[in-house]
């Protein structure tokens, strides 16, 4: 062994080394017989350094795993023979080997498990435990092999091929019939040995058990022997959670309905006499979170039971199953309300499914009512935030409280389905007793209390929230908390949960507001004042910038007395915030662009005429006009790079800004017919020569193409006299992402305006192609990954222009580029069809290449155009599906080949007899296609079947 490389090996070792041990290792993995040296050193303990015992392993694994057929008889043996005298080994070393080199090893010797099993190696296990006995550290060993098997075979997250599933199960099959039994008397001798002596070993054996118990025979567990030992292990503290676990997995094996009835009673009746179902005095919550997986999953099996018997029409049965479903309810609420949320998390699965049975009964008896009650209660109270809940900086646990809470959320939408009155009765309660007393209630009663409301527009659905017509009492219970919401001067409360909850119920329920018109103003200025927008929290500034942009939309028809007073009010939020003014904004850009679409939104919906709307506009807009014009006289004189790139940000948050107004804008309110036209033109003036700046290329060039973007929707034909300049600007100095970028906006205006561009088309076609074909020839290192993929986003950029143009009936752009031109663009799409393995842009070649056939393809088509059909378009259609790259098990290359079919079909379509022709006596005959296979009009009309 290199003794030089393996110093690599250490963690702590410098760059270089390890490097060096890196390169090693590949080497070795290469090697036919570097293996053996990894073997010898493993065999005869030459090494004492863990992390050369572990590379040593490491070079084996990979040996078993990706090479092992190709080693002879006398090389497997070997491997065999090295691995068990490294066990033999261990029962003998002073020191345990370290955790992570057992794992290994264990890891090593399931690989070679189910590779040499079924053929080599069927006395796998007899061997491996006449070596390890009932030795500790063999024991340790072998529990950590047979952990390793399981992962190999039966583990969901590993995925594998058909065939090695196949083999796994016939891996198992034998197990079952050969050693499972022998291995099950092993786990009971395990745990009888070591349950007072080795509680490590122990708890291992009971993860083994619990894993091998969904695959093997559940009476060699599922008996009284093992059951009775697992539930003393329940009263000794440091086995009892991996008992828990264990009698999970037996509780979970999929069996006959009445008999897992009856498992899971006598398992109950046995906990319960041993004083398990006492809750309150158990302080351990660790093991209470795993009880409370237990207690779940015989509560859910109990179901599961229920519905089969039901499915079955075994009534009697069904009967004993509910009553046993019932009488674990007491203890499931006792679960669901303990203080500890994992506890309770993991409850909820039962409590889910018990009441989808209840949903099913067509009468609930007085203690199914008040089992549903008390589970809404708990709901309620498990909601609710704790003290040392983290606003301002959440992290790991506040996310977990978060996912908690949905898993609640769904309970409390299952709970209105089973009884709808009675939630809303529940929610009107507590949440109108908390709103009387809001001042001095706690923060999370209060927030709760919103949240409840908040909730129950799910929880009682309806269409295009309609909460407040139809059911008058749902309704006029909705609309009674509402108004006490808006009036009740909660909004003021001095925590940032219950502000953004009450602005997220307001803009849930807007429509409360068609309905009680008078409370708008007053929620109008909790948006506006120190309660929102300008509230001391960033996080409730930033929220309530969506939230009012929200409310505002769906609200527009009564918002026309406020327009004015809102945008007076809103105007200092608008200010964009230059880099050097050292001031910090109330709002983000981000947040702003809500501000600004709210104010687009405001006055395009307005009912005032033309004139003021342009006005309005004009004042909303002027400012940004005239600062980016300032802004960007500073960035060409700027030297420093980095005011450079916060000065370019801010121009690129202007025109941000500007474009978003535009999203007001509909079909039914049009720039034109508003009078903004003008503004907006006025805008793309502006903007424009940002494009020739020469510093912060990318950020200007991007925010100007997507306001491009937007003015080609709005202002439609207006916006045509400024594309030639901008496309000339955009085209210079370009990168790959630059044109990719760019092509769209071109794609969208040929499709827009198809004829009226023709002439600027035409013109810079070439310049256009010009441009990519420079990009596409520049030459990159070969493994450059993303210069490859950009390279190949682009020329799918290209090819979809094409497309384009083909398909907006704008051939002649392609016509009158000269001969040479044509030729040249004609020969990059039957290179896109044929020589890139890119399926994407073989489907659009293929589209391409028939759409022109369709045009100049008949006998009037343009000179040459038939020769260049025969000599290569129809080639191409035989050699794209030839090629190895070809997948036919790739659905976007079935896509391709499908429109590889309509392109020869459209050329049999335009050319008839002389087609077929060809096809006979000229191109197939050149593939050496034998004369009877020649059928011609059966290969045209199939393409894809006789391709395939």
């Amino acid at each position: 062994m290199d003794e030089q490389a393996l110093l690599g090996l250490n963690p702590n070792a410098d760059s270089d080394f390890r490097q060096r041990a890196l390169a090693y290792f590949e080497q070795l993995k290469i090697s036919p017989d570097a293996w053996q040296v990894c073997a010898e050193a493993l065999a005869q303990r030459t090494y004492s350094d863990d992390h050369i015992k572990f590379f040593c392993f490491q070079v084996l694994e990979h040996q078993v795993k990706y090479k092992y057929s190709e080693l002879t008889t006398v090389q497997q043996q070997l491997i065999r023979e090295t691995l068990v005298s490294w066990l033999q080994a261990q029962m003998l070393n002073p020191q345990p080997e370290k955790t992570f080199i057992r794992n290994k090893a264990a890891q090593v010797f399931a690989l070679l498990f189910v590779t040499e099993y079924l053929t080599k190696w069927p006395k796998f296990f007899f061997d491996i435990l006449s070596v390890v006995d009932l030795n500790p550290r063999g024991v340790d060993l072998y529990l950590r092999i047979l952990m390793a098997i399981d992962s190999e075979l039966v583990d969901r997250d590993v995925v594998h091929t058909s065939e090695e599933a196949r083999r796994n199960t016939l891996i198992k099959d034998t197990m079952r019939e050969q050693c499972i039994p022998n291995l099950v008397e092993s786990w009971y001798q395990i745990l009888q040995n070591y349950q007072y002596t080795n509680s490590e070993v122990t708890c291992q054996c009971l993860e083994v058990v619990g894993a091998y118990v969904s695959w093997i025979d559940l009476s060699l567990i599922a008996n009284d022997r093992f059951i009775n030992m697992l539930l003393g292990h329940m009263s000794i503290e440091v086995l009892r959670e991996e008992a828990c676990d264990c009698l999970f997995e037996i509780v979970n094996k999929g069996m006959d309905p009445v008999d897992k009835m009856k498992l899971v009673e006598s398992l109950c009746q046995v906990l319960q006499s041993a004083g398990f179902f006492s809750i309150d005095r158990e302080e351990d919550v660790d093991f209470l979170a795993r009880f409370s997986k237990l207690v779940n999953g015989m509560g859910q099996s109990l179901i599961v039971s229920w519905t089969k018997l039901i499915k079955n029409g075994d009534i009697k049965n069904a009967q004993e199953a509910l009553q046993a479903i019932e009488t674990k309810v007491a203890l499931m609420l006792q679960l669901l309300i303990h203080e500890d949320d994992d506890i309770s998390s993991n409850i909820i699965g039962f409590c889910y499914d018990y009441l989808h049975i209840l949903k099913q009964l067509t009468v609930l008896s007085d203690q199914q009512k008040a089992n549903v009650e008390a589970i809404m209660l708990a709901v309620m109270k498990k909601l609710t935030y704790d003290e040392e809940y983290n606003f301002e900086n959440e992290g790991e646990d506040e996310a977990m409280f978060v996912e908690y809470r949905k898993q609640l959320k769904l309970l409390l939408d299952r709970l209105a389905q089973v009884s709808p009155e009675l939630l809303l009765a529940s929610v009107r309660r507590v949440f109108s007793s908390t709103l009387q007393n809001w001042q001095t209630t706690r923060f999370m009663e209060v927030e709760v209390a919103i949240r409840l409301l908040y909730m129950l527009a799910e929880a009682l659905p309806v269409s295009h929230g309609a909460h407040f017509s139809g059911d008058v009492s749902k309704a006029s219970a909705l609309q009674d908390m509402m108004r006490t919401l808006v009036t009740s001067g909660v909004s003021s409360y001095q925590h940032t949960s219950v502000t953004l909850e009450f602005f997220e119920t307001v803009v849930r329920y807007e429509k409360f507001f068609t309905v009680e018109p008078q409370h708008i103003p007053c929620v109008l200025m909790a948006f506006l004042d120190h309660r929102g927008l300008r509230h001391s929290s960033a996080k409730v500034r930033s929220r309530t910038a969506y939230l009012f942009s929200r409310f505002v939309k769906s609200l527009n028809k009564q918002m026309n007395p406020f327009i004015e007073d809102i945008l007076n009010r809103i105007q200092d939020l608008l200010e964009l915030s230059p880099p050097e003014n050292g001031y910090q904004s109330l709002l983000s850009s981000d947040d702003q662009l809500f501000i600004y679409e709210t104010a687009g939104v405001l006055i395009v919906n307005s009912e005032y005429p033309a004139e003021r709307k342009q006005a309005l506009m004009r004042n909303l807009l002027t400012p940004l006009m005239e600062k980016f014009k300032i802004l960007l006289e500073k960035l060409m004189l700027a030297q420093d790079e980095e005011r450079q790139a916060s000065l370019a940000d801010c121009l690129n948050h202007a025109v941000g800004f500007a474009s978003r107004t535009s999203k007001a804008f509909s079909n039914k309110q049009t720039v034109k017919q508003c009078g903004c036209s003008e503004v907006y033109l006025d805008c793309l003036q502006t903007f424009l020569p940002a494009l020739s700046c020469p510093l912060q290329k990318d950020i200007l060039r991007s925010g100007v193409r997507t306001f491009l973007h937007r003015m080609i929707i709005c202002l439609e034909e207006e916006v045509l006299p400024f594309i030639p300049s901008a496309s000339e600007h955009m085209l210079k100095d370009c990168e790959a992402k630059d044109l990719q970028e760019f092509i769209p906006l071109i794609n969208q205006i040929t499709a827009k305006f198809k004829i009226q561009v023709s002439p600027f088309l035409q013109q810079m076609f070439m310049p256009l192609l010009h441009a990519i074909f420079e990009v596409l020839l520049r030459p990159a290192e070969e493994n450059d990954q993303s210069a490859a993929l950009e390279k190949q986003m682009l020329r799918r950029s290209y090819f979809a222009f094409l497309q384009t143009v083909t398909g907006s009936g704008m051939s002649e752009v392609i016509a009158n580029q000269g001969a040479e031109n044509v030729e040249r663009v004609l020969v990059t799409v039957i290179q896109g069809a044929v020589e890139y393995p890119d399926p994407i842009a073989q489907k659009t070649c293929f589209i391409i290449l028939s759409k022109l056939v369709e045009l100049w393809g008949g006998k009037d088509g343009p000179v040459g155009f038939a020769d260049f059909v025969y000599k290569h378009i129809v080639p191409a259609c035989f050699l794209a599906p030839l090629k190895q790259t070809f997948d036919l098990a790739d659905a976007q290359t079935v896509l391709a080949l499908s429109e590889c079919a309509v392109t020869l079909k459209t050329i049999h379509l335009k050319r008839g007899p002389e087609c077929v022709q060809y096809l006979q006596q000229e191109y197939l005959p050149s593939l050496q296609v034998a004369p009877e296979i020649i059928q011609v009009r059966a290969v045209v009309a199939d393409f894809p079947l006789n391709l395939n």
